[in-house]
């Protein structure tokens, strides 16, 4: 009987093995075909047009004649919307996860804690009609000349939407400090907020920066609430108080059918898409970077 349940046992761990491993294989095939995809129809893309003008122009009208192909519009209206929601969430994020580590009550952390959690669930195009709906026209009472779509009330309900994962990502980063190290700092007769800044953010340093990174990567990649939010129009523009039209936005006003499969303006979205990508693989790279150089490792 032993022998039986031996070798049941072992066939067990062999049949999960096996499948853990062709999940993995599935992730890695998944990955090459998408870099694959992205590739070769931009490819196709940039021998039509020069790949300069793609990354300098100042003009994205790929739909209309004359036709444009900068892609800086696109790119600019991005970075309108992430660091805007990056001033937003990286300070309130650390803060609250400051405040759950640290002062909170377990009372207080079993009320926070899934009310961030409820944030995070909430689907996007849920958001973008909130802003729209409410933020909007908070918006425009304080600053009259604000278009209905903005690049500011994107930024804010996008700042919220990331909100939830830095304050968790930072809450994790900074629970995960030995409490021997803020032991010590009391023991010396340091204050609460100088173990905080002395001890506590310099030893989970690592952690709290990538989930910086992780949080704007998420900004980059954002749609749906910026879509309905932020307008779509395409302009070289830094004002947050204009409509503007981010890569995710125009990716999806192509994909909707109206363009033909096949011709130049159809293959702007896979241009589009592997700028997108490379920016946020540099972004999660450079996380990697931050978090094993200034990693520390605690018995």
């Amino acid at each position: 009987m032993k022998l039986i349940f031996k070798r049941k046992s072992k066939l067990k761990e062999i049949f999960f093995e096996k499948i853990f491993a062709l999940c993995s294989y599935l992730s890695i095939l998944t990955t090459v075909l998408i870099i694959y995809i992205l590739a070769t129809e931009s490819f196709q893309f940039f021998k039509q047009i020069p790949i300069t003008d793609f990354l300098f122009g100042t003009h994205w009208e790929p739909l209309l004649e004359p036709k444009s192909f900068g892609v800086l519009p696109l790119l600019f209206g991005t970075l309108l919307i992430v660091i805007g929601s990056a001033l937003i969430s990286i300070p309130l994020g650390l803060i609250i996860a400051i405040y759950l580590s640290q002062y909170a009550s377990s009372k207080a952390r079993r009320i926070i804690k899934p009310i961030l959690e409820i944030l995070a669930g909430i689907p996007t195009v849920v958001y973008g009609y909130f802003a729209l709906t409410f933020i909007t026209p908070i918006i425009r009472i304080i600053f009259p000349d604000a278009e209905i779509f903005n690049a500011l009330s994107g930024s804010i309900v996008v700042g919220i939407m990331i909100l939830p994962m830095v304050a968790s990502l930072c809450d994790d980063a900074l629970q995960a400090v030995p409490k021997s190290l803020k032991q010590g700092g009391y023991a010396l007769g340091t204050t609460s907020f100088e173990v905080i800044k002395g001890i506590l953010i310099p030893s989970a340093f690592s952690g709290i920066i990538s989930s910086f990174v992780l949080a704007v990567s998420r900004a980059f990649g954002e749609t749906m609430a910026v879509t309905l939010a932020a307008g779509a129009t395409p302009r070289f523009t830094i004002n947050p108080l204009e409509s503007i039209q981010t890569m995710t936005a125009y990716i999806v006003q192509v994909s909707l059918g109206d363009t033909p499969q096949g011709g130049i303006e159809y293959q702007t979205i896979f241009a589009v898409a592997g700028l997108l990508f490379i920016v946020t693989l540099m972004m999660n790279l450079f996380s990697n970077y931050i978090m094993h150089k200034y990693r520390e490792v605690y018995d």
